[in-house]
């Protein structure tokens, strides 16, 4: 059974449906990648998931259980971090870490002070003179620190350094290797592209795509630089070939996957010097899932 399974789910404000017929499984000690821009439903999905949101229709389940009716049990064994962590503003980072663990059995004490050290973090500080980076490193170590089966994670390195971030990208890490479950939800691709086993794109509240990266790259586009020992001719007449530029004597491109055996074929005959190939990135694939979406819409707005 999975660990997290959503059938179905449809959330209404008023006039505005803000996810409409989403569906998503999640197994255990998976990292699941949930993304897609500013206001696509990655909130709205995740507070319903916590049992902060009421359903208009569908069913969330976590750990077999209702989302909504056992919230109380499923929060348990939940770790949550939001993009924006609102904290106490009186009380020092440590008083409100250990709050927070408290609220959850206590935690481990040597995983938080490790933990505090690896963040850079000064727990001694109250929350009202902290900047953004500080308050999310709050966030980070409390959860972290929990023994949560499963950690869903809402925009989590907003405000974050690069090192930081790297930081947390090993924790993310670690947790995986002890059986934890990860959901992330991120509009910046390169991290999710590190970390994710599996990914869901969702656009205006609908789920456009969803696998394992390898699979959506069978769908799209490899990047090419060549160049060749004669000048290629008609290479942007060829079936598959796509944003051709030359460049100091080199050509750069994109080759949809299932044309590449007939792309290279044609451009071996101008005796290949050098040949550099790299897969389309998760950025590659969400602009082109977007676009494809964007122009499917337009299309039907037409008729």
């Amino acid at each position: 059974m999975s660990l997290v399974e959503i059938k179905g789910l449809t959330k209404k404000f008023g006039n505005f449906t803000a996810l409409n017929d989403v569906n998503l499984s999640m197994n255990k000690g998976e990292i699941f990648g949930f993304i897609g821009p500013n206001g696509a439903g990655k909130t709205t999905t995740i507070r319903i998931m916590l049992g902060l949101l009421k359903a208009t229709k569908g069913e969330v389940k976590i750990f077999g259980k209702d989302a909504w009716k056992d919230a109380v049990e499923i929060h348990k064994r939940v770790a949550y971090v939001p993009g924006e962590a609102n904290l106490w503003p009186n009380l020092t980072g440590g008083e409100v870490i250990d709050l927070f663990l408290k609220m959850r059995g206590g935690g481990d004490r040597s995983k938080r002070e490790e933990l505090i050290k690896r963040f850079d973090l000064d727990p001694t500080k109250k929350c009202g003179t902290y900047s953004k980076g500080n308050r999310q490193k709050i966030a980070l170590i409390a959860a972290f620190s929990s023994d949560a089966d499963l950690f869903l994670l809402d925009e989590p390195t907003t405000g974050l350094d690069p090192l930081m971030v790297r930081v947390f990208q090993e924790c993310v890490r670690e947790v995986k290797a002890a059986g934890k479950s990860v959901l992330l939800s991120s509009h910046i691709l390169s991290e999710v592209e590190k970390l994710c086993d599996r990914i869901a794109i969702i656009r205006e509240g609908k789920i456009i795509e969803t696998g394992t990266l390898s699979e959506m790259r069978h769908l799209t586009r490899t990047n090419l630089t060549i160049k060749t020992k004669e000048p290629v001719v008609s290479l942007e007449e060829l079936k598959g070939v796509h944003n051709l530029h030359e460049y100091d004597g080199e050509l750069s491109f994109q080759v949809d996957t299932e044309e590449m055996d007939g792309v290279i074929r044609y451009l071996s005959q101008f005796g290949i010097v050098k040949l550099e190939s790299a897969p389309p990135t998760l950025e590659d694939l969400f602009l082109r899932y977007y676009t494809r979406a964007e122009q499917a819409d337009s299309r039907l707005g037409g008729r």
